[in-house]
């Protein structure tokens, strides 16, 4: 989708036209897969690294437009926020010292977008969700000025009909409301492709779908999102409910989320595997099509884009998604693995690849068929576990329930030396990368690592300021070109704790208590008196801050009889005096003065983000 200019999927005339390119191009589909048309001598890898960009303050940026034009690179393209971008690999023939090859060019790539990103006082983070995304970053004004986002967002918001709550629930808890795709821009991810031979398609998918929880609980490297820690990999959780179109799960053709790891097996062809997910989700954008439809393609001895299919592939969002290509001569069916993250490091990323190449090409004849082997059920299951609790976790097995190191140390790394060996890769090659996952098992991975160096900081820092160093610490980390294995879980000796010019955002508090109008004016005095608040902000019934309570306000009463007959809203004071997130701190200690007020609630709207009293300041 990312190379089509997309238009909505609007009135008779162009529904008509695009749903008959899209049964076109199922039916040439076919007919190639009947003509022996595919690749099969050359078996290829590539990938696509999406980064996040980030200001001098670590958090999200605005400049991923001017720095993509900046770059002047056709392997870069953008993504949907004005934080991130992506980068293509060059497709490589799967043998020799393919890898290493791909890690030279990652490594190129990057240090090119960095030096570019300096330029505008930006730095680019590998990573599966930037820690420093706050709500704001999440707005639309954030988007990239894409058209195709643009339609992208309203045909899934046509679509759902309503707003959506994202709810994921780990050690801590996030709910958030959003009413457009926006939260899909905080996952970043390093897509694994790997191309298959179409007469062994339903066997091959359905191993890499087995193999996919245990390959992600060494790889999670996505702890935490707003400073809630939550899932080992959040993205899992993020990704399904951002894109998700269904406004009720009974939703005539929209009972599962368009990002999703299936509910069967798969069987058949791979134009059978097409027309499933043409079935299940209703298809949201067109084009205009530049080339003959693909049967007039195929007729004239040429090789069709089957543009139609793709595009509606390009919105379904499997995390092992079959995808069709074309390159040279013949047509290619590939496995994209969408479920590997960004990060921490590019030996981290390139390891992760090798592990799942292994892996996927070093099956033990005892495990061809897995669908007669394995329930389906169990490798769904094995997955979501390894998504919430990663290294953690435990495994449905061969009829076993084994742990995660367990299982990777005996049985997924022996396959996978095997497997890279059936494939003639550089034997050089293969011991430097399963090495580095060899070492993960036995010591930490990102996500790990992630989770105890934020608990660590949080010691004697506020959650900002937290948050920002952590991710100086990935940046100044990811470039030093030792794997994750070998970070300490500290970074106290990197980067400031504090910046020369900091914000309300950085030094205000978010998790704080409020108390509602209608609440019982006896019991928030009491509140008050229990944790020692000089200041409770006041919210109406639409969650929206309508005062602030003040204990000398009410200290003259707190301990009369008439406390239990006041209410509220007569305690309370409604002029306030407020200031936003960005403000900086020079401009609250001088509202504060001005005013003689210590306390400054901190709002976006009419909403309460924060607080901000005189203690924080420096």
């Amino acid at each position: 989708m990312g190379t089509l200019a997309v238009k909505p999927l609007q009135g008779a005339a162009e529904r008509e036209r695009y749903f008959h390119r899209l049964l076109t191009d199922i039916a040439a589909l076919e007919q190639m897969l009947q003509q022996d048309c595919f690749d099969r001598e050359c078996m290829r890898i590539g990938a696509e690294q999406e980064f996040c960009l980030v200001t001098r303050n670590w958090e999200p940026s605005d400049q991923a437009v001017n720095i993509l034009k900046d770059i002047q690179d056709p392997h870069f393209t953008s993504e949907l926020t004005r934080y991130n971008l992506e980068a293509n690999l060059d497709p490589l023939p799967l043998s020799g010292k393919c890898f290493s090859r791909m890690h030279e060019q990652l490594n190129s790539l990057m240090d090119h977008a960095q030096q570019v990103a300096e330029q505008h006082d930006n730095h680019i983070i590998l990573t599966g969700i930037l820690p420093t995304i706050g709500t704001h970053h999440l707005s639309t004004d954030y988007m990239t000025p894409v058209e195709r986002y643009k339609i992208l967002n309203e045909a899934v918001k046509g679509v759902r009909g309503a707003d959506l709550d994202i709810h994921i629930k780990g050690v801590d808890e996030v709910n958030l409301n959003h009413d457009s795709i926006m939260y899909e821009g905080c996952n970043t991810s390093f897509q694994a492709h790997l191309q298959i031979d179409p007469d062994r398609f339903a066997d091959t998918y359905n191993w890499a779908q087995a193999i996919s929880g245990p390959i992600l609980s060494i790889c999670t490297n996505s702890p935490m999102l707003m400073g809630r820690e939550l899932w080992e990999e959040t993205r899992i959780a993020l990704f399904t409910q951002s894109v998700d179109t269904r406004k009720s799960t009974f939703l005539l053709n929209e009972r599962e989320p368009r990002v999703g790891f299936g509910t069967a097996w798969a069987s058949g062809t791979p134009a059978d595997f097409f027309k499933k997910s043409i079935v299940r989700f209703r298809s949201l954008i067109s084009t205009d099509f530049e080339e003959a439809n693909s049967l007039e393609v195929l007729r004239e001895g040429g090789v069709p884009r089957l543009a139609a299919l793709n595009l509606h592939n390009g919105t379904v969002y499997p995390w092992n998604r079959l995808c069709y290509g074309r390159g040279g001569e013949k047509p290619h069916l590939r496995i994209e693995n969408r479920y590997l993250p960004s990060g921490p490091t590019t030996a981290d990323e390139i390891a992760n690849l090798v592990l799942w190449v292994g892996v996927m090409s070093g099956k033990p004849r005892a495990w061809e068929d897995i669908h007669t082997k394995m329930d389906f059920r169990d490798a769904k299951k094995n997955f979501f576990n390894a998504a919430r609790y990663g290294m953690a976790a435990q495994f449905h097995w061969d009829g076993k329930i084994i742990p995660a190191r367990e299982l990777l140390r005996d049985f997924f790394l022996p396959m996978a030396y095997q497997g890279l060996t059936r494939l003639q890769v550089d034997r050089a090659d293969i011991e430097r990368y399963l090495k580095i996952i060899e070492n993960r098992i036995g010591s930490h991975n990102g996500s790990e690592w992630m989770v105890q160096t934020y608990r660590e900081l949080r010691h004697t820092l506020n959650a900002p300021e937290a948050l920002r160093k952590l991710t100086a610490c990935l940046f100044d980390r990811s470039f030093k070109g030792y794997p994750v294995d070998a970070w300490k879980k500290t970074c106290h000796t990197e980067s400031p704790t504090r910046f020369k010019h900091p914000r309300v955002g950085d030094l205000m508090s978010t998790r704080i208590v409020t108390a509602q109008e209608e609440d019982s004016a006896a019991l928030v005095v009491e509140i008050m008196k229990w944790n020692g608040f000089h200041h409770l902000p006041i919210l109406n019934g639409r969650n929206e801050l309508s005062g602030l309570l003040s204990w000398t306000d009410v200290a003259e009463i707190s301990d009369k009889p008439e406390i239990y007959h006041t209410g509220i809203r007569a305690l309370m004071r409604t002029e306030l005096i407020t200031i936003g997130r960005e403000a900086s701190a020079k401009k609250a200690r001088k509202l504060m003065n001005q005013h003689q007020i210590n306390c400054l609630p901190v709002v976006e709207g009419h909403a309460l983000v924060g607080i901000l009293t005189s203690n924080d300041l420096p």
